[in-house]
């Protein structure tokens, strides 16, 4: 009698997207409670930096619970790094400006609470498809009333009016225009992809197909240079032309769109004083270290000083950078976590903006939620080179901030929007 022994499984079974992402935001928490217990016995006694992770935890388990609840078949990957991003930034804040950390966590709440709400309203993205110059202009008045009645927290003279106030917060209508700018791209684009692919050049350029789409988005354009909301207005320009090329095909859209930055940058040089700063701290700040270019000069000292490791959290001196907790954070997060941070962050936010690309490509039953998350992947990519650019003097400075880890709460609030709609495309009933 011949014994047969039972069939081995030839493929060790995958672990479950689920079990991925509550993996990963269990390791994000343990990198961040390493930390917070190192930055609380800094400070001998003082709670705040636990309160604050308490704060983030909870966003972590109702964030996690909601999404499997409302949408079970989504990207794994997305929510985990947003939220480690987001409690590296908040650890980051609390170590700078303690005050600013506890406006940034009521932030985390509310930006969370926006995520949830944008996967749990199914029809949103039929909305920013079917309603696209209504949102917009919307977005547009918004932000014009920051003319009339906008503010600058700072209080500083002459300083850009970009706020709106309220019982001491304050929200940056600019923020949102960017996601209505990108929806309402890949809303109009999406409906003029056979003409584009078929017209070639003609198509690109022809006044009456794309007529609409550069009127709006000049409009947007003008506004945000208006207001002297420069950084914003080249990382609109830039994610414009990048979609404009992912649907055209054509390499003279990418040709076109650098030789305009280039004019549009000697005009800017000309007509701003903050350009001609910025270009000149930029090409040489060292004749101006202790004036002009102190703060990227003490942004590249930072640099040197984090080495490989980094000082660790409470060990370096990033205090030294104006404003460090808002435009430079990476700059600190550099000295206190050294080159091995930087690396991190840079690849957390790499494979935030693939995840992004992925869920667009995986819709390619629907052009309007392919060239959206596509375009809300490239704002977050642009954006984040644009500032860590700025920051290590290989782009002039813009003033945009770091996605999920700087200080400002339309930033934090914008960047879980987008994260939820990108969840949403995601998911295959999306």
């Amino acid at each position: 009698m011949t014994r047969t022994l039972p069939a081995l499984p030839s493929v060790i079974a995958a672990p479950r997207p689920l079990t991925i992402e509550r993996a990963l935001l269990v390791l994000g928490g343990a990198f961040l409670a390493v930390n917070t217990a190192a930055l609380a016995l800094l400070r001998s006694g003082d709670w705040t930096p636990w309160l604050t992770l308490i704060v983030w935890v909870g966003c972590a388990l109702i964030g996690q619970q909601m999404l499997t609840r409302h949408l079970p078949q989504r990207d794994p990957l997305l929510f985990p790094l947003a939220m480690f991003l987001s409690g590296w930034g908040l650890l980051v804040i609390d170590r700078l400006a303690p005050d600013m950390a506890n406006r940034q966590t009521v932030w985390l709440m509310i930006g969370v609470a926006v995520m949830i709400a944008a996967v749990r309203t199914r029809p949103l993205l039929h909305w920013l498809r079917r309603y696209r110059y209504t949102l917009l202009l919307a977005s547009l008045l918004l932000l014009i009333a920051t003319i009339r009645f906008g503010t600058n927290p700072s209080g500083a003279e002459g300083a850009p009016t970009l706020w709106i106030g309220f019982a001491g917060f304050y929200a940056q209508p600019s923020e949102l225009l960017k996601v209505m700018l990108v929806a309402f791209l890949a809303s109009y684009l999406s409906s003029q992809i056979p003409l584009l692919r078929t017209g070639g050049h003609r198509a690109v350029f022809n006044p009456r197909l794309l007529g609409p789409l550069f009127l709006m988005w000049g409009v947007a354009v003008v506004v945000l240079v208006w207001q002297r909301d420069l950084g914003t207005a080249v990382l609109v320009f830039a994610v414009f032309i990048l979609l404009l090329y992912v649907v055209s095909g054509l390499l003279s859209v990418l040709v076109a769109g650098a030789a305009l930055v280039v004019v549009a940058g000697v005009v800017a040089y000309a007509a701003f004083a903050v350009v001609q700063l910025r270009v000149d701290i930029w090409l040489n700040p060292w004749p101006e270290s202790s004036g002009r270019a102190y703060q990227i000069v003490q942004s590249l000292m930072a640099f040197a000083a984090g080495g490989v490791t980094g000082q660790g959290i409470g060990q370096g001196a990033p205090g030294f950078i104006p404003v460090a907790h808002s435009d430079f954070v990476f700059a600190a997060l550099a000295e206190e976590w050294g080159l091995l941070g930087v690396v991190v962050v840079l690849s957390f936010i790499a494979a935030y903006v693939l995840r992004a690309l992925r869920a667009g490509m995986a819709r390619r039953d629907s052009p309007f939620r392919t060239l959206l998350a596509v375009g809300l992947g490239l704002l977050i990519g642009m954006q984040a080179l644009l500032i860590m650019g700025g920051v290590l003097k290989l782009v002039p400075l813009t003033g945009v901030t770091l996605p999920f880890l700087s200080y400002g709460g339309s930033s934090l609030v914008t960047s879980f929007l987008i994260t939820g709609l990108l969840l949403r495309v995601s998911a295959p009933d999306g």
